[in-house]
């Protein structure tokens, strides 16, 4: 086994705690389903917001998911002019046996546009 970083993302429709939730729980849902892993695999889980996300905390509705041991923290993104508004970052530092080759990062509806090279 061996430590990797995940990396992924997600434009949601609205800045509301509902859509929020959703938004992270269709993300991490889909790393952990594209990866084969469940939470018990999971080190760390950092989330970042964009600047226009404020009506809930993404680590909260990971918690929801079977995280409750896991350690999440989130972090506002860098609110660069012109940059994809309502999106939230991830990036999960898990133990698989996946080589750097085998890991697959996820970017979700209008975050797709930021890694087109490798979005889902």
């Amino acid at each position: 086994m061996a430590l990797r970083a995940i990396r992924g993302a997600i434009q949601v429709p609205a800045n509301t705690a509902g859509d929020i939730a959703a938004g992270v729980q269709e993300l991490i849902a889909a790393i952990l389903k594209a990866n084969d892993l469940t939470p018990n695999e999971v080190i760390s889980v950092f989330f970042t917001s964009t600047v226009d996300l404020d009506a809930a905390f993404p680590a909260a509705a990971c918690r929801e998911m079977g995280f409750a041991n896991v350690p999440l923290i989130g972090s506002v993104e860098v609110a660069v002019p012109g940059a994809l508004d309502k999106t939230v970052r991830v990036m999960l530092h898990v133990e698989t046996a996946r080589t750097p080759e085998q890991i697959t990062h996820v970017y979700l509806h209008g975050a797709a546009s930021l890694r087109r090279d490798i979005a889902q």
